[in-house]
């Protein structure tokens, strides 16, 4: 079948999918607008999942019929684009320009393959290492995005694989698609990792239930130990890179810096910046710091000595599309919270529990909190909208209060990838032209999958083990 006809066929199902939604009753106490809103939103969804409209195109077609409907109040379709972490991630992405066009970007990864170079699993691995090292320094995976990817966008090219040459499977989608998958597992390795960590910490303080930096490290080490053994590798077999094996990258990692030479002042002067916005983020867990005025700040500094330049706004479109999707999606979802939508759905659920054995009802519970994240467009909004209901839920019917609080927050964090909008972080990523929407969905979605199986399969006895 020609794929323009298969593609107007699928649009066709869709639209039907979408009109039978609409005059189908809302379920279960769910309001009619907020039924309405779900319709869009998961039409959306399915349309990026099956590439029948680019993330933008699609998000931006939701936006103007939510508010042309009236489903959604024009400035709270709008107030996405006035998010800080939204805005993060833009400077983020343009900073990592800077990283890259200076040559710092390149001089890191050519260091990276020195050491680590022989394969393309080996840097797989490194990648993943360093943000699990730097992790607790940083109370956003954004930021730790941030660091990263400028690393990973010059190891990539030092593997000669391009984007703007169609060489991108060569190396890059890989190491991108590792990265992002890495980012899950750092971020509930460590209480200060992410700043939902210690709000969910709270949450279960007024239950009764205490957790402490100690005790959050030894819960987590090892589900986190195994799944940093396995996501390299198993992305390595379902998302694998053309190049494998690299035996005389680190000889010719040591020859490209030599012929690099010294450090330049671009150099001198990113790392600089660069250094500095690594401490004032690290501090931003301790000290009231915005990390998105420190982007800014960073960036405008780069901009003042010239080494990002008016004229490369213009190459880096990626950034304005990044921000306008993002923000239109977080809106979306952020409404379908606040007009009853997510809480609806979760109580909704509970209603089939009762009678249940507790692992019964721990092991749905999770499952379900991990699958509706598909719904989400942050993983706060997600801990905020229907932590506490689970952790409820969960106690009322016997579950540890310690391994009950613990492996929710651990898939709050270790869900990030099941969607392309799951998390703020994915979006600096998506944007590089590595990866797809879709691989994000298909392959973000296997990783989801690998992580719930390695945290309830050996978290759960390994959490009620230390727990005793």
């Amino acid at each position: 079948m020609d794929i323009s006809l298969k593609r107007l066929l699928s649009s066709v199902a869709l639209l039907l999918f979408a009109v039978f939604l609409v005059f189908t009753p809302p379920p279960f106490g769910i309001t009619h607008q907020a039924w309405i809103l779900f319709t869009i939103f998961i039409s959306t969804i399915l349309a990026i999942l099956f590439n029948l409209l680019p993330i933008i195109t699609a998000s931006i077609i939701a936006l103007s019929i939510s508010v042309l409907s009236g489903v959604i109040e024009p400035a709270k379709a709008y107030a996405g684009f006035s998010e800080s972490f939204i805005l993060l991630i833009v400077a983020a992405f343009l900073v990592s320009h800077a990283v890259h066009k200076s040559g710092l970007g390149k001089r890191l990864s050519l260091h990276i393959i020195r050491r680590f170079g022989h394969s393309t699993l080996g840097l797989g691995y490194s990648i993943i290492a360093t943000d699990i090292l730097i992790a607790p320094a940083f109370p956003s995976n954004t930021a730790r995005s941030g660091v990263l990817y400028p690393i990973i966008y010059g190891l990539a090219h030092d593997c000669d694989s391009k984007v703007g040459n169609s060489t991108q499977k060569r190396a890059g989608s890989y190491l991108m698609m590792t990265s992002m998958a890495g980012l899950t597992i750092s971020s509930g390795l460590w209480l200060t990792a992410m700043a939902v960590n210690p709000i969910g910490v709270g949450i279960a303080a007024t239950m009764g239930i205490h957790i402490t930096f100690i005790s959050w490290l030894l819960f987590a080490l090892v589900p986190t130990l195994v799944a940093f053994a396995l996501i390299p590798w198993v992305l390595y077999r379902i998302y694998p890179p053309e190049l494998r094996d690299t035996p005389n990258a680190p000889h010719m990692a040591r020859e490209a810096l030599v012929t690099m030479g010294r450090i330049s002042r671009n150099e001198w002067i990113t790392g600089a910046v660069f250094l500095g916005m690594l401490i004032f983020w690290s501090l931003s867990g301790i000290f009231p710091i915005d990390k998105t005025a420190v982007a800014f700040g960073g960036l405008g500094i780069l901009m003042a000595t010239r080494v990002f330049g008016i004229e490369d706004f213009k190459s880096q479109g990626e950034a304005l599309s990044t921000l306008i999707w993002f923000a239109i999606l977080f809106a979306l979802s952020t409404q379908l919270a606040q007009q009853g939508f997510m809480s609806a759905v979760a109580n909704h659920f509970t209603l089939y529990l009762e009678g249940l054995s507790w692992m019964s009802v721990y092991l749905l519970l999770i499952v379900i909190y991990v699958a509706i994240h598909y719904l989400f467009v942050s993983q706060s909004a997600h801990l905020l909208a229907l932590f506490g209901i689970f952790l409820s839920v969960g106690l009322a019917a016997g579950v540890p209060g310690e391994l009950m609080t613990m492996m929710l927050l651990f898939a709050t964090n270790f869900n990030a990838i099941i969607t392309p909008q799951g998390s703020s972080s994915n979006a600096i990523y998506l944007s590089s032209g590595y990866i797809t929407a879709r691989e994000i969905y298909l392959y973000g979605g296997a990783v989801t999958l690998l992580n719930l199986i390695i945290f309830l399969g050996i978290g759960t006895p390994w959490i009620l083990l230390i727990s005793r």
